[in-house]
């Protein structure tokens, strides 16, 4: 028994060792298929440490406590019972009683090494019973796991589960042939030795051999079948994670989020004013994607963190960044035998893949290509994906990405973007409106707002810059946000300054739907403008502009102290220059408040707080969170430029945020964002006209519940 037991592992550890290392040069040949990749391989001591930190520390999984916590414990049985698989080897090929040399009868690494098999048994049995619990079959497109194979991960789930068994099992044979009364050597397998002792010595060795075969036999048969599915993401992010969240795009450890990544080239700056006849503008073959997208693909596990959150998947659009990245990858791997054929061999290939060489990446499915357009304009940018994937896929560069290239090259965009386009181009702000409204929010302002050239030569005759922004100068709505900040910083006794007509829109719209081309224009002229007027200090309130001014400005070469409105005025709150004042004695109910993070706020720019302690210190009222918040808060649906598209398919994500919104029983929806404004008062006014929501719930920002309660004191500072 024992020489057929040798053979059979044998040759299954030779052919299988051999298949998996084929397959992960393959891997990497496929990976390298992509454009350079810039910056990667800064600060490296820094990406080590951020790399183990998030591994061993497993800091994102644990974003989801129990699941977190279930996937530690196999994720470091994987790696610690390695020992118990080369312990396997030695009681096949020598003895029933073979143990690892000076550790192999430590008590310390037995006792641990079956508390982590017992751990490991109970989270991967709790992991299956969450894959069950959470299946399609009974939640549908709600489940995370929609779409997800499920084929590859029982065979993973299953393959866990029976090494720990194997383990286990074998360390009740070896006990049972030691026959000692209970040790720490045997602490939780003892039970299982009591069972077996009964049997003979032969019978003891004879199971040994059998279960450390089968042991054996089934790590190498998990070996064999990740080697022929190289797409098997839920098996290969166990090796691939590791150099995905290293050669990340923060080293020390922030998310993808924020500003967007310049435009290159073959890994070389695009010079805008100038650019080169062979340049790759954006990605319109999935081999246009960098290196370290490739990787991306390759690492996704299918877990769906990123499809829960998504607020187009919710609201039954047909964008889900998890099958998005599974398409993407599958498209990659069935193309690389192409790609990496010379023109003389690729007549030669098969017709399948000679036929998935030719497909188009972006384009309608019934005719061949491989994502439809209907995905890439899905998406809001909100970076819910981002966030919450764990291991640092960045969905929201690639999609930009791809917008960009129908953008600028094949000039396939929604309709409704032409005339976004046509007004920023033209009149310097999507709404196509004349520049010399950009005053008119100051017109009925009991005090004179100061203009640079006009009342202020330099901005360093004031404090602050107050960017108005686009939405804030034009939009109804947002004038009045803008109106309260002019008069919180006047009560408060802070100088600021705007430049009326010398401002143009950031960019970000053009930027966030594939128009570089636009956000350069539009840019380069701010960043100028600003330079010669010697800003220095900025406060916004329109999160777009924060984190356009704040982040992307710094790639044109600008650096500026940049706040957004409600950071600034919890600070001068705290430091009593603005004294919120309770509502009259007999208004004794407090009114419920609950705020909206915006996107571009929260998640892109991590400024949680500031809000929230501002809307805490207003006397009266009581802030309620809405199910989903802070880093899982759900989008207003305006990002990405979907704020001027249409949104024909699936509920309206603005309606979706509402109705949780609604649901709190608050009185008012505060935000800190002109764009979740107006679309959370659009779907306010839609639940209200549906009579879902009460006619006197209202949609405000922060700003203008400041000064609400700062007038009760006739806004004199404190």
């Amino acid at each position: 028994m024992q020489a057929a037991a040798i053979i059979i592992c044998a040759v299954s550890t030779l052919v299988a060792v051999a298949l998996v290392a084929k397959s992960g040069a393959g891997i990497v040949r496929t990976v390298r298929l992509g454009q350079p990749a810039v910056g990667r391989t800064d600060n490296p001591t820094q990406r080590w440490v951020t790399m183990l930190t998030e591994t061993l520390g497993h800091t994102r999984m644990l974003k989801w406590t129990l699941i977190g916590a279930a996937h530690w414990f196999v994720f470091v049985g994987f790696g610690l019972l390695f020992f118990t698989l080369v312990t396997a080897y030695g009681q096949v090929f020598a003895h029933p009683d073979w143990a690892l040399p000076i550790i192999g009868h430590f008590w310390p690494y037995e006792f641990v090494s079956e508390l982590i098999t017992v751990i490991m048994l109970v989270a991967i049995v709790a992991l299956i019973a969450i894959r069950q619990r959470n299946h399609p079959r009974t939640l549908g497109r709600k489940s995370r796991f929609f779409g997800s194979r499920f084929w590859q991960a029982y065979y993973v789930e299953y393959t866990i589960l029976a090494i720990g068994v194997c383990i286990m099992l074998l360390r009740g044979f070896e006990g049972a042939r030691v026959d000692t009364p209970w040790d720490l050597h045997f602490a939780f397998s003892y039970p299982l030795a009591v069972l077996f002792s009964g049997l003979s010595d032969g019978a003891l060795a004879n199971a040994i051999w059998v279960t450390a075969t089968v042991k054996i036999l089934v790590s190498m048969a998990w070996f064999l079948t990740i080697a022929l599915n190289l797409t098997m993401g839920v098996a290969w992010h166990r090796f691939t994670a590791f150099p995905n969240i290293w050669f990340r795009r923060e080293a020390t450890g922030g998310t993808a989020l924020g500003p967007l990544q310049p435009m290159h080239s073959r890994g070389e700056p695009i010079n805008f004013e100038d650019p080169g006849e062979d340049d790759i503008f954006g990605v319109g073959n999935v081999e246009d994607f960098t290196w370290k997208g490739l990787l991306d693909f390759t690492t996704c596990t299918e877990c769906g963190r990123c499809q829960s959150q998504c607020p187009a998947w919710n609201t039954e659009k047909p964008l889900s960044p998890k099958l998005l990245m599974m398409d993407l990858r599958q498209h990659a791997y069935a193309k690389a035998p192409y790609l990496q054929a010379t023109e003389a061999e690729r007549k030669e290939l098969p017709e399948h893949v000679q036929a998935e060489g030719e497909r188009v990446l972006v384009g309608p499915l019934d005719s061949g290509a491989v994502i439809d357009p209907d995905v890439l304009w899905s998406c809001t940018t909100c970076g819910a994906c981002v966030e919450q994937c764990p291991v640092d896929i960045e969905h929201v560069d690639h999609i930009v990405d791809m917008r960009r290239y129908q953008v600028l090259v094949e000039s396939s965009f929604p309709s409704e973007l032409n005339q976004l386009f046509r007004g920023l181009e033209s009149k310097g702000n999507p709404w196509n409106l004349n520049p010399s409204g950009r005053l008119d929010w100051a017109k009925d302002l009991p005090f004179e707002v100061k203009v640079l050239g006009a009342d202020v030569e330099s901005l360093g005759e004031v404090e602050y810059l107050f960017w108005v922004g686009c939405a804030g100068a034009f939009e109804d709505r947002a004038k009045k946000t803008t109106q309260a900040m002019a008069e919180l910083l006047d009560a408060a006794g802070v100088s600021f300054a705007v430049l009326g007509e010398g401002e143009t829109c950031t960019g970000d719209p053009a930027r966030r739907a594939g128009n570089e081309f636009v956000f350069q224009m539009l840019a380069q002229q701010n960043v100028e403008v600003l330079k010669v007027a010697g800003a220095s200090k900025v406060v916004v309130t329109c999160a777009h502009c924060f984190n356009t001014i704040k982040n992307e400005y710094q790639q044109l070469g600008l650096e500026l102290e940049v706040v957004h409105h409600t950071q600034l005025l919890n600070r001068l709150v705290r430091e009593r220059k603005l004294r919120p004042v309770a509502p009259s004695a007999h208004d004794t109910a407090a009114m419920p408040i609950t705020y909206h993070d915006p996107c571009y706020l929260g998640r892109h720019n991590q400024v949680y707080t500031p809000p929230r302690e501002l809307l805490g210190a207003l006397p009266g009222v009581e802030v309620r969170e809405m199910e989903r918040s802070g880093n899982r808060s759900f989008c207003c649906g305006a990002g990405g430029a979907r704020m001027w598209m249409e949104e024909p398919i699936g509920k309206r994500i603005n309606l979706e945020r509402s109705d949780e919104a609604v649901a709190t029983g608050a009185e008012r929806i505060a935000t800190a964002c002109p764009f979740c404004r107006v679309m959370l008062s659009d779907g306010l006014t839609q639940k209200q006209a549906d009579g879902t929501a009460g006619e006197d719930v209202q949609v405000v920002d922060v700003a203008q519940l400041l000064l609400e309660s700062v007038r009760r004191g006739d806004g004199q500072p404190g």
